[in-house]
């Protein structure tokens, strides 16, 4: 097993604790905390697969920016621990049979998908192109993004704001 497998694994299984951690905890600030140990591990997973770029984007856009914003939003409504309703409870019925299907159907899909090609390192020409693209082509669609998230915090204001 090559170190690359190991770290591989060890940040795989980060992810995935990560994510039971944001499912399975009550109180919004402490999902939120997992979610950044989440998109921490997959900013490494891409470091993995030679991408720098994304990684970096991944650290900086999501684990820094966005849950900067979903931290402050969950402050800002003053969120408390979540309660547990019957709903709630008849939710893990319907949801522990779909789960185990979902898992069955990612082994049978894993097991059938051909053997993976080698991976070609990114070079900086790649990054540049990708650059690029987003500033040129895509520039558009990456503003209107932009300003789709600004919306949604002034709209978090406007909910949170409390009347007089």
């Amino acid at each position: 097993m090559t170190a690359e497998l190991v770290i591989f694994f060890l940040l795989a299984g980060l992810a995935v604790a990560g994510a039971l951690n944001l499912i399975l905890q009550r109180h919004p600030i402490h999902s939120a905390l997992s979610l950044v140990v989440v998109m921490m591990a997959l900013a490494g997973l891409y470091l993995l697969q030679g991408a720098e770029f994304i990684a970096a984007v991944q650290i900086i856009v999501y684990a820094g920016a966005i849950m900067v914003l979903f931290i402050f939003v969950i402050m800002l409504l003053n969120a408390g621990e979540e309660e547990r309703t019957n709903l709630s409870r008849m939710a893990r019925w319907v949801g522990l049979p779909l789960g185990i299907f979902l898992l069955l159907q990612l082994v049978y899909w894993i097991g059938r998908a051909p053997e993976a090609p080698a991976t070609v390192a990114a070079s900086p020409a790649q990054t540049r192109k990708l650059a690029m693209m987003l500033f040129q082509e895509f520039v558009f669609p990456f503003e209107l993004t932009s300003i789709l998230i600004l919306i949604a915090i002034l709209g978090a204001l406007v909910l949170a704001k409390k009347e007089s």
